[in-house]
Parts: structure tokens; C-alpha cells; sequence
């Protein structure tokens, strides 16, 4: 059999970075590896369908199979997952305290349906009692004005949503104070240059996100792998190979990670903060496969129907093909 040249669009991450240097290989499989932002694969892939395999927006896909029309077809390979506890900033003259304070604000998001705003919907109503329709919600570009729906959305008409201002930016709206804070995967660049009025909503992001995991034990999931439909009909051992390899390729990340004789990552206190990461999540603290994470999946898809993104509950064994959602051991 020879093999499949296939294009890969993926981040270029730790996890992932022995697939692209070669050191993991697919089975069956001569890969292009392509190292995009996620902005650019997500609207890439579903816009044009440009690639055999990608890293997939978990929300934007959950919309496809919710519609009946998906191109891809996802393998349970989680190649982004965050605590959302960090993704809301807020100007700190508006007297935003606490969550319930954003009732009645006006919050700039980039698009509705990212995953990472669809976790923060959920996390804010279901541990904070702040329903999306108790928030003005103002859509735009971040750094540059103006920024499309990846696919378009539908939304409940108790939903309130805005578009920016014709050549106004959710960064200048945010500085100037025309709203009152921001959610989204990427900080707002007033944020990360130290604007003196604008701040976390919660200070000590981390304990948050700990007492969330302790309540529920989730980690959230924002990405997913998916492969092209048409390819997984047409070679049944493809989505398989391609969950082999990519466990394979974290694991060898998570082994570097842990030696600490020269840290690898730039970053100091890594023993300390891996130790406190494995102490509250267990040694797997980045699992892939199905059985661990599918009270995750179930309370995303729950979000994501509640908040009028899929017009219908996706169940989760609709997301993965069936040869992903098992493994044979020894």
C-alpha cells in the first residue's frame, strides 16, 4: 500500500511538534505539516474545506454536525484545552467586582460562537447564575476592525448582540471605554501593555480555575482533530492512525516536560507548577480518548444548545468516528 499525501493544519505546539519535525510518524501516511494560528485554520477550514487534516474549532464543528453538512469528522485528540477563568478582562472603573457585576455591560467578543466564549457563557451561568442575555454583547476585530462568524449563527432573540462601530477595533473600544470589558481566547493588546484601567476580572486566576476543577472536574476542551469526511470513508484506518500518533507525540511531550535536569520550556518554576497541576488533576492532566473526557464534551454540547448555537443537542457520540472511541490493548 502506498502512502497517503495528506496536508496537516495544526498549531505548533509541544504537543504536536514530533509529527511536524518527523520524529512520530502516521502510519500510512506522508504528511505536509502546515503550522497555522487558529484564526487562520478554523476559517480556512471551514470556509474552504482546505485541508485533509486539521485542528478544528470545537464550537464551529459542534454547528456542522448540529447541521447535518460536516466536512470533517473528528478524531478525540484535544489539541487545545484552557481554564476560561483567564478570558474575561474588564475596565476597572465600572465597578466590575465579581461576575454578577457584568449584568447589564457591554462585553466585546470577537465572535459568538468561539469555543472559548461558549465556555465562558456556561462557567458564568451555571457557577455565577449570569445568563448571556443578561449582558450587551458587542462583536468586532480585535486589533483590526472588523471580523466575520466563521459560519453564520443564529442566535435566540432574548440575545443581544451589536456589531462594532464601522473601523472601530474591540481594543480601542475597550481603552477608550466605549465597553466595558472583553471575552476571548487572546487577551486584548491594551491588556498585555499595561493599561491602567483595564484588569482580570478575577485576580487570582488560578485558584478559581482550581476550585472549578475540584467542583466539576473539567478541564475544558476548545479544539478538537478532525479529518475529511470523504478520506475517512474512503480509508477506514486513517482517523486511528492518526489518534496513535498524536498520543504518541504528547506523550513524548509531557516526558520532556517532566525533565527538569535543563527545563526545556522558558518558563521558571515548571516542577513546581507541573507537580501542582498532576496533585489536583491526576497524572493524565491532558487526556485525549473519549471515556475521560466525555462528561466535558456532554456539558459543552450543553452549553452550545442552550445558547443557540446548534439548533439541536448534539450527542457526543455523534463528534468521533467509531473507530476513535476504542482501542485494543494487550
Amino acid at each position: 500500500m502506498s502512502t497517503l499525501e495528506l496536508s496537516i493544519a495544526m498549531g505548533d505546539y509541544d504537543r504536536t511538534r514530533a509529527i511536524s519535525d518527523g520524529r512520530v510518524a502516521i502510519d500510512g501516511v506522508d504528511p505536509n505539516c502546515m503550522l497555522l494560528s487558529p484564526e487562520e485554520m478554523f476559517f480556512r477550514a471551514f470556509r474552504h474545506q482546505a485541508f485533509d487534516v486539521s485542528e478544528l474549532s470545537l464550537s464551529s464543528y459542534a454547528i456542522s454536525v448540529a447541521r447535518g453538512n460536516p466536512h470533517y469528522i473528528a478524531v478525540p485528540v484535544f489539541l487545545s484545552r484552557a481554564f476560561r477563568h483567564t478570558s474575561i478582562y474588564v475596565r476597572k472603573d465600572r465597578g466590575i467586582e465579581q461576575p454578577s457585576d457584568l449584568r447589564g455591560k457591554r462585553i466585546g467578543i470577537a465572535e459568538y460562537q468561539l469555543s472559548a466564549n461558549v465556555w465562558f457563557r456556561g462557567i458564568l451561568e451555571d457557577e455565577y447564575g449570569v445568563k448571556p442575555s443578561e449582558i450587551q454583547w458587542v462583536r468586532g476585530g480585535m486589533n483590526t476592525a472588523g471580523r466575520p462568524e466563521k459560519i453564520k449563527v443564529e442566535l435566540p432573540a432574548d440575545i443581544q448582540v451589536s456589531d462594532a462601530p464601522e473601523g472601530a477595533t474591540l481594543n480601542q473600544m475597550l481603552m477608550d471605554g466605549d465597553i466595558d470589558g472583553f471575552v476571548g481566547p487572546r487577551a486584548p493588546r491594551c491588556f498585555d501593555e499595561g493599561h491602567l484601567s483595564v484588569g482580570r476580572l478575577f485576580n487570582d486566576t488560578v485558584t478559581e480555575a482550581e476550585n472549578y476543577f475540584r467542583k466539576t472536574g473539567i478541564f475544558p476542551v476548545m479544539h478538537v482533530l478532525g479529518v475529511r469526511r470523504s478520506l475517512a470513508d474512503q480509508h477506514p484506518w486513517l482517523p486511528g492512525a492518526l489518534l496513535k500518533a498524536f498520543a504518541k507525540a504528547k506523550i513524548m511531550a509531557e516526558e520532556t516536560l517532566a525533565d527538569t535536569s535543563a527545563t526545556k520550556v522558558t518558563m521558571p518554576f515548571v516542577e513546581d507548577n507541573l507537580a501542582r497541576a498532576k496533585a489536583l488533576m491526576g497524572d493524565d492532566i491532558w487526556s485525549y480518548g473519549l471515556s475521560a473526557n466525555r462528561h466535558v464534551l456532554e456539558t459543552f454540547l450543553r452549553y452550545h444548545h442552550a445558547q443557540g448555537l446548534s439548533p439541536r443537542k448534539v450527542e457526543v457520540d455523534e463528534l468521533f468516528h467509531p473507530a476513535t472511541v476504542e482501542a485494543y490493548s494487550l
